[in-house]
């Protein structure tokens, strides 16, 4: 007896969704039918590495997992919470975002009024010039911090000038250099980027001692080595940050550490951050948002909620490899932020797989299919 208010789909509609193998072999190839139909043990397992990898890429994606924005739950779901929900987006959008456009509006003519005649006036008096450049650099990233309603909440003493030392830290969004940068004035590597951001890092940021690379050419690397050597060694110079990840992580997993940074000779200062997401999700997907965007979302939410320890310095052991140390740093950071480690590269996120690759699996799937239905 049929359950009511349930409906069979018919073969015809079940078809439209089954994949026709036979788009995928030679021309004049055709696939042979079964006449009783049974579903032999030999065939399993003739596809099973097929269906292993399928299932695999389907249930345990892990690596797609660590670049994802997971969106809250929504709340606003009955005729009681809904207004509150509206209630809360005038108060955001039209009440707090534009109080906070002002106060970061305030803060660029405090700084550019004050940098520009430092950077220009002070050229022969380099000691003082640095002490206030490094200082006016703070100064707009806690504006900048002000303006999301950032509380922040530092653990740890804070970082020092010191010689062969770098700071390294797990990687969420741009705004974790902004987080660290407004409590002390490091010297970051970071991809060069374009629009403003780029200016800023071309004029600015370039006054703190930043370093920036190009990630699509080989030889940068090994110019921005010989720049990290000689960066380290020089005891006048701002700390040294470094994100190992060398991507924004969605501040759930933690990537493979790529091993420049612990191959300097110097100590090693882990850095963890932790984004608390009650109010916003602070992770940075750069290949579906602008940074401009991504500061907006910020700054049209109620706050951002962040944690950062300062941790103690290690240093490579006798007989570690760099690559063993970068996964022992990677472990302190991820027990003390509760992240999860996974074993990527997280420069993959950059790469995509061929369509000629794909087409050589889908035939190679569809041949091995033909090949045990021949033998029937």
């Amino acid at each position: 007896m049929s359950v009511p208010g349930k409906l069979k789909p018919s073969c015809s509609e079940l078809d439209l969704d089954r994949p026709n193998l036979e788009d995928y072999l030679p021309s004049g190839a055709s696939i042979q039918q079964e006449p009783d139909g049974n579903l032999r043990l030999r065939d399993l397992l003739d596809i099973s590495p097929s269906l292993t990898e399928a299932a695999g890429a389907i249930i345990d994606d892990s690596f797609t997992r660590c670049f994802k924005s997971n969106p809250p739950e929504p709340w606003n779901w009955n005729v009681y919470l809904f207004p509150l929900w509206c209630f809360g987006v005038v108060i955001r959008y039209f009440i707090l975002f534009p109080a906070r456009v002002l106060v970061l509006t305030i803060g660029w003519i405090i700084f550019l009024s004050a940098f520009i005649p430092v950077h220009f006036l002070l050229k022969g008096h380099d000691k003082l010039r640095k002490n206030l450049e490094r200082c006016l650099v703070e100064l707009i990233c806690s504006f900048f911090v002000a303006s999301w309603t950032g509380v922040v909440k530092y653990h740890g003493p804070r970082p020092s000038m010191r010689p062969k030392q770098v700071f390294v830290a797990n990687h969420t969004s741009m705004i974790d250099f902004i987080i660290l940068e407004q409590m002390t004035a490091f010297a970051v590597i970071m991809q060069k980027h374009p629009g403003w951001v780029g200016l800023l890092q071309k004029t600015i940021l370039e006054s703190v001692g930043c370093i920036w690379f190009n990630r699509s050419e080989a030889k940068d690397r090994e110019i921005v080595a010989k720049k990290l050597r000689d960066h380290v060694v020089g005891p006048d110079n701002n700390p040294l940050l470094i994100f190992p990840e060398g991507t924004c992580v969605n501040n759930h997993y933690t990537v493979m550490f790529k091993k420049g940074a612990f191959e300097l000779g110097c100590s090693v200062c882990p850095v963890a951050i932790k984004y608390n997401k009650i109010f916003v999700d602070a992770f940075w997907n750069s290949r579906k948002q602008s940074f401009t965007m991504h500061l907006l979302q910020l700054m049209t939410s109620w706050a951002v909620v962040c944690d950062v320890w300062y941790l103690e310095p290690e240093n490579i052991k006798p007989g570690e490899t760099a690559i063993e140390f970068a996964e022992r740093i990677r472990d302190i950071i991820s027990v003390r932020a509760g992240l999860k480690k996974v074993p990527w590269d997280g420069y993959l996120k950059y790469s995509r797989p061929s369509p000629k690759h794909r087409e050589r699996k889908q035939q190679s799937f569809a041949e091995s299919m033909l090949r045990r239905l021949d033998e029937k």
